[in-house]
């Protein structure tokens, strides 16, 4: 595949960082779609070939910067009110910019009554491609495992509205190897959908077990009601749709909907994901 036919966004965040490197140690040429060029953490690789301007919402802007690509990495926008809105925007300058294949970053369980909030964007933004005339392949991802920690308390305490439901969480670093392996042959993806998952699906009893074990300090869960996940979230003073999808990321998770384990990331890539034991002593080595 040459420059002018693969492009990666979201290379100054960190899945796409993770992609463009994968794609450089691969030396796959390939075009870096960001925001802003003269970011700081725009990616300097051997093989990035040319870096183009455009914000998710800027039609002529996507349509320029994707002139001459035929398979775009879309990685899904930050989270914010107007997300759908952008995502649709790409998807139309894509296409008017003739790109043939679009793989994108999508959700477990998207759909349009999902528990998650933001997994019905996700489904919207499916549905979009397909009726795009671009091929397409979605790369739904469960929770990523990398926020984990980041769930406890300075108390050591995870607090969330989970009951005993589970989620197979996957690393960021699973999914960009699966998304890589997606993009260095994309013709057998067409048409695909894959599940992203961990090894294993977890509670957060199970997950509190496993780093009270790594840390060697204790950290316990807290089954917080819906009434509790609201008011202890409320000092924040985010927008009701951003609190709406914090919380709905630990109904999602109690719903069972986030329990199934997918075999995808062993099958694209050829080795099994990482589960939280070690990922978190990975990241202390």
């Amino acid at each position: 595949m040459t420059a002018s036919t693969l492009a990666v966004t979201g290379a100054t965040g960190q899945l796409g960082g993770m992609v463009t490197r994968a794609l450089d140690a691969r030396g796959v040429p390939h075009r870096l779609v960001v925001r802003d060029p003269a970011s700081p953490r725009l990616p300097q690789h051997p093989h990035v070939a040319d870096v183009r301007a455009a914000e998710f919402g800027d039609l002529d802007a996507v349509r320029e910067a994707l002139a001459g690509v035929d398979v775009v990495l879309m990685v899904s926008a930050s989270e914010s009110a107007d997300r759908l809105a952008q995502h649709r925007t790409f998807v139309d300058g894509a296409a008017a910019a003739g790109v043939g294949h679009v793989v994108y970053t999508s959700f477990l369980g998207a759909a349009p009554d999902a528990t998650f909030t933001l997994a019905r964007d996700h489904h919207a933004t499916e549905q979009h491609l397909r009726d795009s005339g671009m091929a397409w392949t979605f790369l739904r991802d469960s929770f990523y495992l990398d926020f984990i920690e980041a769930m406890v308390g300075d108390d050591g305490v995870i607090r969330g509205p989970a009951g005993d439901g589970a989620c197979a969480f996957v690393t960021r670093a699973d999914v960009a190897r699966a998304a890589t392996a997606v993009l260095t042959d994309p013709g057998p993806h067409a048409g695909r959908t894959y599940d992203l998952t961990g090894p294993e699906a977890l509670t957060l009893d199970d997950a509190a077990s496993v780093l009270t074990a790594v840390r060697g300090t204790p950290v316990t869960y807290h089954d917080e009601t819906l009434a509790e996940a609201y008011a202890s979230r409320a000092p924040y003073g985010a927008p009701d749709w951003q609190v709406d999808a914090w919380v709905s990321t630990y109904t999602a998770i109690a719903s069972g909907v986030m329990a199934q384990v997918s075999d995808a990331v062993e099958h694209l890539t050829g080795r099994a994901p990482t589960g939280l034991e070690q990922f978190l002593r990975d990241a202390r080595a």
